[in-house]
């Protein structure tokens, strides 16, 4: 039996009781195993959820004690559980009884799938509960097919994609909130009864405030490194809800999915309803060891160009902001070059006729160059990054329009509004959202992009924006008894956009950027390359926010830049050095004007480029994280490591967080070191004449992570501030 492709057992042998077949389903990947019972004629039953456990495991668990409880509770015949699903059928019965019809199994593009196939006892509905794993990759997805031949529509009332008992115990949540500018807070959390729900309803930009993942540590207090956790992902770009559900019972119950709040689905006889894909993962080896899988996956499934490195790029915004004009690009250009730059990306502000993008008060919705300010228009500005051996890329916000803008006025149907109430706006108080369910909307959209892309084929890079929620719910496209479909149909619209300009397009880079982490999810992913992090590029802010991040999300999908200082969203002020750090443990770029930084500066930054692309780049965007010191811990201090599959090249990061005088700093082990083979240190981005002690020294990979090495915790350089960071390359001998 191969066990890093799904496996079906049937307890070892198809078994026949009272006249039902019994087959018990086991879906392995290398390291995990999940078991259900799946008797033919009664309820899907969930049985295990872990490491890898042998057929013999298997065919005991039952007596062994196995959960035993429903895989995917549906509503009516025990009204008082939690449903994974709940309909309203034509009739008006508001009940479903699952049971079992048969089970599947099918490869699919190098994929292995098992399908449940579930039928209701009485009417014509059925549901498939899919699963799907790919050899070497440690993930485990999940997602369902809904679909009946009843007369009438049925109303779909709750639908998530999965559902997953884990035993009652000392069980911890790790999950992430914030707001704009402060993204991806970790909050870690024992699971007490009750119910616990993680929600979004932005309608836009679902991770700008709470991440549709977590994390379930089911040993204790969550640790990096060591420990049971089971991880969990939503994949998916709209209103979510992730429920935590402890009861009395012996197991948390967590069910995630599309948030069914105001979104009850009308579905149509023949009709499907596919849920997102809900991604597992468990690891013995800590939340590290879970954000590794996930990495792993996410780089080889759920992200464009994700085999690919991304380049070092200048973004204009915090440079010019509106103020765009042609000679200040193409200096913005030669500045990017001459430090070692690929790619330079010019933000809003260079369009409209009409309504000159001159503030973010109009102009959107009128993708025509502003001649005024660029006279070569784009094509000049291409032909200037020719000159300068560096890339273009451009800044554009489809999915909404402002009310003064050509656009609108021509066509105030295409936005999302409720009718017979006043609009309420957003950015500029003149920012709607289009209505992506309309397809005269997906049209502009993705003519939008195909104009630019067809007649500037030399475009290399898409900063993709979305600064908007939905802030009425009402669709003019939608008939009146189908307002309820907004959230879901607006996502499928963006969705079949997507996949419309990646046919056309699948080269271009394209990042998402939704009021900074606004789209930080793998339902997103898959037509970009990476996201915009954060709006705020304060490097100390950047490492908390950086550090949640990457519970899920890889370093090459991190976009992460060096800004000014004083910093524009804090007004912090902090050294190089540590700006460069920090952004050098995602996709290193910069958000800065290069004119008003000195000719030191811009060496130590051209210095830290080369340094990146030559010798790190690879190890930091595909490499495998180990996170040591968490922020969070109130220390002083974080760190976290990088290191290669094979393990012979890896780099350390440290920053420094609370800068108090005479303050006592743990000394960080290092981790995913080969302890048998000795590593050569050397500092990256040295700003210090002096060079440090363990500089070109070789220490064992045991020694590393044993005891590790004393950071300085101030910098040896005139007129020092408070902020200290070190990154080391560790080479292996």
């Amino acid at each position: 039996m191969n066990i890093r492709a799904i496996t079906l057992s049937l307890a070892a042998a198809a078994l026949t009781f009272c006249g039902l077949h019994a087959e018990r389903v086991k879906i392995d990947t290398k390291n995990t195993s999940l078991v259900l019972q799946a008797d033919k004629g009664k309820k899907l039953k969930h049985l295990y959820y872990g490491g890898s456990i042998s057929d013999t495991d298997a065919s005991a668990l039952k007596q062994a004690g196995a959960a035993n409880v429903n895989a995917y509770p549906d509503y009516g015949v025990d009204p008082s559980n939690e449903p994974a699903i709940a309909v309203v059928h034509a009739d008006g019965n508001m009940t479903l009884d699952l049971v079992v019809d048969n089970v599947s199994n099918r490869t699919e593009n190098g994929a292995e799938i098992t399908t449940i196939h579930l039928r209701d006892a009485y009417y014509p509905f059925t549901v498939d509960v899919n699963y799907r794993t790919y050899p070497d990759l440690e993930i485990i997805e999940t997602w369902t097919d809904i679909s009946h031949s009843e007369k009438k529509p049925v109303t779909l009332n709750a639908f998530a994609s999965g559902y997953l008992p884990v035993r009652y115990g000392d069980v911890w949540l790790s999950n992430l909130y914030g707001s704009w500018g402060n993204e991806a807070r970790l909050d870690c959390q024992p699971l007490t009864h009750g119910m616990k729900v993680i929600k979004n309803r932005d309608g836009v930009r679902n991770s700008a405030t709470a991440h549709s993942e977590v994390m379930l540590s089911l040993d204790g207090k969550p640790r990096e490194n060591e420990g049971r956790v089971i991880g969990a992902a939503l994949c998916y770009g709209g209103n979510y809800r992730i429920a935590i559900d402890t009861d009395a019972s012996n197991y948390h119950r967590l069910i995630a999915g599309i948030d069914p709040t105001q979104s009850a689905y009308k579905l149509k006889a023949k009709e499907t309803f596919t849920t997102p894909v809900l991604a597992l993962s468990y690891s013995n080896e800590g939340l590290s060891g879970v954000s590794r899988n996930f990495h792993h996956w996410g780089r080889e499934k759920r992200m464009a160009h994700g085999d690919k490195l991304n380049d070092v790029l200048l973004n204009s915004w915090e440079g010019v902001y509106f103020d765009i004009k042609e000679p200040e690009m193409e200096q913005m250009m030669a500045d990017i070059a001459s430090m070692g730059g690929e790619l330079f990306v010019m933000d809003d502000g260079w369009f409209g006729v009409k309504y000159p993008r001159d503030h973010d008060r109009q102009g959107l919705g009128d993708w025509t160059v502003d001649t005024r300010k660029l006279p070569g228009g784009i094509q000049g500005l291409i032909d200037a990054a020719k000159r300068h051996g560096v890339k273009f890329g451009i800044w554009i916000e489809p999915e909404m329009v402002n009310t003064t803008s050509e656009l609108f006025e021509k066509h105030p149907e295409y936005v999302i509004r409720a009718e017979h109430r006043d609009p309420t706006y957003g950015r500029g108080k003149t920012q709607m959202v289009l209505d992506m369910a309309n397809p005269k909307v997906q049209d502009i959209v993705f003519t939008i992009v195909d104009t630019l892309l067809t007649k500037y084929p030399e475009i290399a890079y898409i900063k993709w924006d979305a600064n908007m929620p939905v802030r009425n719910h009402g669709s003019q496209y939608l008939s009146a008894d189908n307002q309820s479909h907004l959230f879901i149909d607006y996502h499928r619209g963006l969705t079949s956009t997507l996949d419309r300009i990646r046919a056309k397009y699948p080269d271009v880079v394209i990042q998402a950027c939704a009021s900074g982490g606004g789209r930080a999810n793998y339902g997103i992913l898959p037509w970009f390359d990476e996201f915009w992090t954060s709006d705020n590029t304060d490097a100390l802010q950047r490492v908390y926010i950086q550090w949640g991040t990457s519970y899920f999300y890889p370093a090459m999908a991190m976009a992460s830049h060096i800004s000014a200082a004083p910093n524009h969203q804090t007004s912090r002020t902090m050294n190089l050095k540590y700006r460069t750090d920090v952004a050098m443990s995602g996709r290193l770029g910069m958000e800065i004007q290069p004119q008003n930084m000195t000719e030191q500066e811009r060496e130590q930054c051209h210095k830290a480029i080369e340094e990146y692309k030559a010798e790190i780049r690879p190890v930091v965007q595909t490499g495998d994280i180990y996170r040591l010191l968490s922020p969070y811990d109130g220390l002083g201090a974080a760190s976290l490591l990088y290191a290669t599959p094979e393990k012979d090249r890896a780099v350390f990061f440290w920053w420094k967080t609370e800068p108090f005088r005479n303050k006592q700093y743990p000394r960080v082990k290092m981790a995913g070191l080969d302890p048998a083979r000795n590593y050569t240190v050397k500092e990256m981005n040295r700003v210090e004449k002096t060079p440090l002690k363990f500089e070109g020294k070789t220490f064992s990979g045991r020694y590393l992570m044993e005891n590790g090495l004393e950071m300085p915790v101030n910098l040896n350089v005139d007129n020092a501030d408070e902020w200290a960071s070190r990154v080391l390359l560790l080479t292996a001998q």
